[in-house]
């Protein structure tokens, strides 16, 4: 990536014990289908619920862990039968977007929030910058590094970020896209994207930079990597009511894979 220097993994000060103990906590990162020189590049960055042992979890509930604030729920099912449909590589993140948001920059207060849609996160409460930084050298780091040598990899020619987002906020108005595509740049071609998949499914309800839009704060994987790079890429959301099980992830792998299948050959 041209103009920027490429993120490499940190190490705790000799003094501060790892953030992550190694076999019982799993790495940052999975790779499939690493070594095929594959045009798709698929990311999921909101794919894992682990949290460090060392930090139990975060004074939350279990089953917090299993809620949009989390996790983006049934995203990392869906981004792994596009991989598997199509033989592409994708890259996840494993650990829970409450230790640190790996779609952010560092420093941006939703990076390591301390309130996610109302619920108060303790262990993230009155972090000093060392322990801040820790969770980025140890979580966001590895991620990212993987990220950007994927998206630099001369076979890169799209590259897609798979997400899902909950129908209904706390205290805030429904959601009624079934699917969504967050693009800001013209070579990402999401307007297009959008339209093809229009035409595919007219009964859908589809959103165009909502419920959110692509932002320097708020978003990094797609100014940061794709937009650098220069290749068609859209930030994809699927709503989270259509993943609760089995059936509804496979359906909208196979939806989404069909979609991308038809723009890439356009």
């Amino acid at each position: 990536m041209k103009g920027r220097a490429p993120l490499t993994a940190q190490h705790p000060a000799p003094d501060q014990p790892p953030l992550l103990n190694r076999p019982s906590d799993p790495d940052p990162v999975t790779v499939i289908n690493a070594d095929t020189p594959s045009p798709l590049l698929l990311v999921c960055e909101h794919a894992g619920r682990h949290v460090p042992q060392s930090l139990g979890n975060l004074g939350l509930p279990v089953e917090t862990f299993d809620t949009h604030i989390a996790c983006d729920i049934g995203a990392a099912e869906v981004a792994e039968g596009m991989a598997t449909k199509f033989g592409c590589r994708l890259v996840k993140q494993n650990y829970s977007r409450l230790m640190i948001d790996c779609n952010r920059r560092p420093g941006e207060p939703s990076s390591i929030p301390e309130v996610s849609d109302g619920v108060i996160i303790p262990g993230n409460q009155g972090l000093d910058d060392a322990q801040k930084k820790q969770r980025e050298d140890e979580i966001f780091r590895p991620y990212a590094t993987r990220c950007q040598a994927e998206t630099e990899r001369a076979c890169t020619a799209f590259a897609y970020s798979i997400h899902s987002f909950t129908p209904q906020m706390k205290g805030g108005a429904p959601r009624p896209w079934d699917i969504a595509f967050l693009y800001r740049s013209p070579v990402s071609e999401g307007d297009r994207l959008a339209d093809l998949c229009a035409e595919m499914w007219p009964d859908l309800v589809i959103g165009r930079n909502e419920p959110y839009f692509i932002d320097e704060k708020t978003d990094w994987f797609i100014p940061v990597c794709a937009e650098a790079r220069g290749v068609p890429h859209c930030l994809i959301e699927v709503r989270n009511d259509h993943l609760r099980d089995a059936a509804g992830r496979a359906l909208w792998a196979d939806r989404v894979s069909h979609l991308l299948a038809r723009f890439m050959v356009q």
